[in-house]
């Protein structure tokens, strides 16, 4: 009899999300049926939906401004061009990252620098010195992938000392913390999702904080305000927009009131989520780090995260069995998604695919770590027994995968 039959198989999706709360969807109904979808159609003593997750969120994120938008790479381009970054501009970012946060630079004009990664996936501090004094950049996007959030007063004190203002992408950081500090909260503008893979979600959406009022009122007016940003809840005062309204140009990537409607509810209840993602991330981390020839980099001790993904390195895999090892994963259920494959599949990319940049920088120590680099995602609809089995699965594949 053939052996591998009798190999355990994991048989939920990756993909599947928990549903949407009963009362965002009959909120998100009594929308549908007033036909008032477009946030600026409100009737007479209305507060549109999506001014009141304005104002919910800029409060759970503890900042003074809020805009609700289409999308997270949107409110990175949004926020590039908010802070005046001007076509030809050199914009400094962490090589690790996703293909909207590149594509959001080269939507602002901006040319990227990529900035080399160390062993724990976060920005490299002395390349982000050696590049901030180089480049002449006067912002940093910095993106927290996949949850992993560096050293924030280092790169602080390298964004004052240049004097670079800071955009924190925070896909997949809403609600984390630095020493207690929310993920967001550093910058001079923080940008996060809610695309479905993500936190709290409404299929596509962003919001964009900051605290302060010229960044915000440029912001409002590039999402496709008109004159009509008196109705967002969580915008600055008259005098903001009065410097800027007929200066800055309309981009319109707004966030519509169903989808307002669908991540008010969802806020609420992502405190008790992220402490549910935790505990799923502990087993599997528990689990990997059990077997022979998987680490996981350890995460620094003042890093409150949010476990909705993990990343682990094969270490003592290379060359063909790299990608073997997503192949008999997948043979099992097990969906990985590997950074080091010289073509990029579904939302997984390299840097060096990102071949619109003026040029492909060379950075070897970026490539090492993502050349056995693997990615999980952590749906809410696991539980502790699926991430035993999750990390089982993987754990003999690279043990066979050894022997060889």
């Amino acid at each position: 009899m053939d052996q591998s039959v009798a190999k355990a198989r994991f048989e939920k999706p990756f993909t599947q999300q928990e549903p949407i709360p009963e009362a965002a969807i009959e909120r998100a109904v009594e929308i549908m049926r007033s036909g008032r979808l477009h946030r600026y159609n409100i009737a007479e003593g209305e507060e549109p939906e999506a001014a009141l997750l304005e104002r919910d969120y800029a409060a759970w994120q503890g900042s003074d401004y809020c805009l609700a938008c289409a999308s997270g790479g949107y409110a990175i381009h949004v926020a590039l061009r908010a802070l005046g970054v001007r076509p030809g501009e050199p914009v400094l970012a962490n090589a690790y990252t996703l293909a909207p946060v590149p594509g959001a630079i080269h939507n602002s004009g901006g040319i990227p620098v990529l900035v080399e990664i160390d062993g724990a996936y976060h920005i490299d501090i002395d390349d982000l010195r050696a590049k901030a004094r180089s480049s002449g950049a006067k912002v940093l996007l910095l993106s927290h992938m996949r949850g992993h959030i560096s050293d924030m007063e280092a790169v602080g004190a390298i964004c004052e000392e240049f004097g670079i203002a800071m955009i924190e992408d925070c896909a997949h950081t809403m609600g984390a913390r630095w020493k207690g500090v929310r993920s967001g909260n550093f910058g001079h503008v923080a940008c996060f999702s809610s695309q479905t893979y993500k936190h709290i979600n409404s299929g596509e959406g962003g919001l964009l904080t900051t605290n302060d009022p010229d960044i915000a009122a440029r912001a409002i007016i590039h999402s496709g305000s008109y004159m009509l940003y008196q109705r967002h809840g969580a915008a600055p005062d008259e005098a903001a927009f009065a410097r800027c309204k007929l200066q800055t140009p309309n981009y319109s990537g707004r966030m519509d009131n169903l989808r307002a409607a669908l991540l008010r509810v969802q806020l609420a209840l992502l405190d008790d989520n992220i402490s549910r993602w935790n505990a799923l991330y502990s087993e599997l981390e528990r689990g990997l780090n059990a077997a022979p020839g998987v680490t996981i980099p350890e995460r620094l001790q003042h890093e409150a995260y949010v476990g909705s993904s993990i990343q682990f390195r094969a270490v003592t895999l290379a060359g063909d069995a790299l990608p073997a090892l997503v192949l008999r994963c997948g043979e099992r259920g097990v969906e990985l998604k590997w950074f080091g494959a010289d073509e990029p599949a579904g939302f997984t990319s390299r840097y060096d695919s990102w071949r619109y940049m003026p040029a492909i920088p060379d950075l070897p120590n970026t490539m090492t770590v993502l050349a056995n680099t693997f990615d999980i995602r952590v749906p809410l609809t696991f539980d502790l027994d699926d991430c035993r089995l999750i990390a089982k699965i993987i754990g003999e594949e690279v043990a066979g995968l050894q022997a060889v």
